[in-house]
């Protein structure tokens, strides 16, 4: 679920590049959004197992 997130965050952040972003950086706030739930969730899996 985590994953189809990302992916899906990613993909809008390149859209929004092609684009040109008119929507002021939401786009881009929305991928560092993203990579730093990945992380938390990698260091929390570390941190567990």
């Amino acid at each position: 679920m985590l994953w189809t997130i990302f992916i899906i965050l990613l993909v809008l952040w390149a859209l929004g590049l092609a684009t040109g972003a008119t929507l002021n950086g939401f786009i881009h706030i929305l991928l560092v959004i993203a990579i730093v739930v990945v992380l938390l969730r990698v260091i929390q899996g570390r941190r567990i197992a």
